[in-house]
């Protein structure tokens, strides 16, 4: 006898919804559960939970889902308020406003921003935030955090320019291969197209922003927002005023900043601290 199926819960969330959504168009298209996950290339374990909201949807299982199931973008539309879901209230509305800004201006004082870091280094990152944390509680939360990248890889992408402190690239998060990488992966971002990266030195001495994070967006009317980061708190200022007096501690931090080409070669020396760190490729 078959397995009774879990009854779905589409009007708890919007992850319920999601999960609600593919098992009614699986079974529409006569699909098991199992022969999807052969199509996709996923376990059916995973795909399983994602169907009982027992998951993070992963960011590029919405598309392949649509091109398997013939759903005409269902689920591409689906998957931002299920990402929405992930994060806390009070960063819901940063992220929202992140996902529709045109361009991007961020200053880290600690580690690699979010949209730069790579699987193994938000990992350690997230780890070390809470040791005590399981591994799907983990595996979810990294999910969240790398599907913020998605919006680089949009078209049109926003623009995104990032100072990262000396100290960013000089503290070994994850260990020497987990640098090795993450460095490697900064490279190619120094003076990209659409990505800027710059190292404030050591030299500089103090500054406005030492204490924590800044992020300004400038959204596609031209408005534009800040937001300030500490260790477990987030602020977004909205006030012209103080916007206006973040942006221009921020442009001093940008004159202040390497070079594009210095800001590489400084994260080609921190690699070789880590070293032997492979380079990316030309």
């Amino acid at each position: 006898m078959p397995a009774r199926q879990r009854e779905l819960r589409p009007d708890r969330s919007a992850r319920d919804l999601y999960g609600s959504e593919l098992r009614r168009l699986r079974t529409e298209a006569g699909l098991s559960l199992a022969r999807l996950a052969e199509i996709l290339t996923y376990s059916k374990t995973h795909l399983g939970n994602i169907e009982t909201a027992d998951r993070m949807v992963p960011p590029q299982l919405s598309e392949k889902l649509d091109a398997a199931l013939g759903t005409d973008g269902h689920f591409a539309r689906l998957y931002p308020l299920v990402r929405r879901e992930a994060f806390p209230n009070r960063y819901r509305r940063f992220m929202d406003l992140e996902a529709q800004a045109r361009d991007i201006a961020e200053y880290a004082a600690h580690t690699v921003p979010g949209l730069l870091q790579t699987e193994a280094y938000a990992r350690a990152l997230l780890r070390a935030g809470n040791p005590e944390v399981s591994t799907d509680h983990l595996e979810e939360k990294l999910t969240a955090r790398l599907a913020r990248q998605e919006r680089l890889r949009a078209e049109p992408p926003p623009r995104l320019w990032a100072i990262l402190d000396e100290a960013v690239i000089r503290r070994p998060v994850g260990g020497t291969g987990t640098m090795c990488e993450q460095l490697a992966a900064l490279l190619p971002r120094t003076d990209a197209r659409h990505t800027t990266v710059q190292i404030l030195p050591f030299s500089h001495g103090e500054h406005f922003c030492q204490g924590g994070a800044l992020i300004l967006l400038t959204l596609r009317d031209g408005a534009v927002l800040a937001y300030q980061e500490g260790i477990k708190s987030g602020q977004l200022i909205e006030d012209w005023e103080a916007v206006e007096e973040r942006r221009q501690a921020y442009d001093l931090l940008r004159a202040y900043a390497l070079s594009p080409r210095d800001s590489a070669a400084l994260i080609e020396s921190a690699m070789e601290e880590y070293g032997p760190c492979p380079r990316p490729p030309t």
